[in-house]
Order: structure tokens, then C-alpha cells, then sequence
């Protein structure tokens, strides 16, 4: 069985069996994640997702070499195309974000290995009774959530890191009837 939520729409279902809290190493991906979960900010996961294949060719394929050299004319380009989350504050998130993920990967060689560092590179499995007993933040998203803002990240609250460790697989909440 899986969590309810992956069954409410087939998007959510495809999108539980193939990627979510399934470990990545890859930095096009964690950083699409990174976006994603920024998006969704007020928002419901399901938005996003239908979404994403637009945000995708607006974005570059999230190429985060490409977006962190936008310009104000792209920065327009993504306000006026109908397929993204036209958020003044989330758009230039994704700009700036990109930009201080560039650093990051400049400083650890890759953003695996940086965001990997913060659990040395283990998951963190828990397992609960039920799905309500699953946070919504932990002290892991509380520490990643202040270094990526010392980092000059946007849209990186404890909660939106809670949500990205899970959707690239470093938080792995488990139900005990699911093991």
C-alpha cells in the first residue's frame, strides 16, 4: 500500500512510484526539485506537477548554468508565459537560486555532495503508525533550510526542504504497514 495522497489524482500516483523518495545524485534533477518544491509554496503538489513539463521548457530543461545567467528579458519571458507559476518573488527565486547554486557546486564540486554532507551521505528512514504522525519539518530541513539561506537561496523555508529531502530521497517517512 502506499501514502493516500499518491492516489488522488494519476499524476500524483505516477509521480510516487517513480520519483518520490527515491534517492538522487543528480544535480539537474536536485536542482529541479529545488524549483518545484519553491513553486509550490502555497500551492498544491498536484499544481505543480501539471505544470512541470511547461516549467521545463521555459526553464531550460532546468539547466541551472542557463538560469543563473537570465536576464531581465527572460525574467519577463517566465511572467508572461501561461505555463509557469507566474509568482513575481518565486521567478526570481528560481533566477537567484540558481545563481547561488552554482556557487555551491563551485565550493563542493557538486550539489550531491554538498547536500549529501548534512546526513554523511546516509537516509534517514523513519517509519510511523500513521501518516499524520509525519512532519512537516525536522531539525535536518531547520539546519539545511539556514545554510541554504546564508547561501542567498530564496524560498527555502524548513518546511519547502522538509518536502525537497523527501522528494529526492535523503528523508524516506515510511508507514509501518508499508515496510
Amino acid at each position: 500500500m502506499r501514502h493516500t495522497w499518491a492516489d488522488a489524482h494519476p499524476l500524483l500516483t505516477a509521480y510516487y512510484e517513480s520519483e518520490w523518495q527515491i534517492e538522487s545524485h543528480d544535480d539537474r534533477y536536485l536542482f529541479e526539485m529545488l524549483v518545484l518544491e519553491g513553486m509550490q509554496a502555497g500551492l498544491s503538489w498536484l499544481t505543480i506537477l501539471k505544470r512541470r513539463e511547461a516549467m521545463r521548457r521555459a526553464l531550460d530543461n532546468f539547466n541551472y548554468e542557463t538560469i543563473a545567467i537570465y536576464d531581465e528579458s527572460d525574467f519577463d519571458r517566465l511572467m508572461n508565459d501561461e505555463g509557469m507559476i507566474r509568482n513575481r518573488l518565486k521567478v526570481r527565486s528560481i533566477m537567484s537560486n540558481a545563481q547561488a547554486f552554482v556557487k555551491v557546486r563551485e565550493q563542493y564540486g557538486t550539489f550531491d555532495d554538498y547536500i549529501w554532507h548534512f546526513t554523511e551521505g546516509k537516509l534517514v528512514v523513519t517509519y510511523y503508525e500513521d501518516e499524520s504522525e509525519i512532519p512537516t519539518d525536522n531539525a535536518l530541513s531547520q539546519q539545511i533550510s539556514k545554510d541554504l539561506k546564508k547561501r542567498g537561496f530564496k524560498f527555502v523555508g524548513p518546511v519547502i526542504i522538509y518536502g525537497y529531502l523527501g522528494a529526492i530521497g535523503i528523508i524516506q517517512d515510511k508507514l509501518k504497514w508499508n515496510k
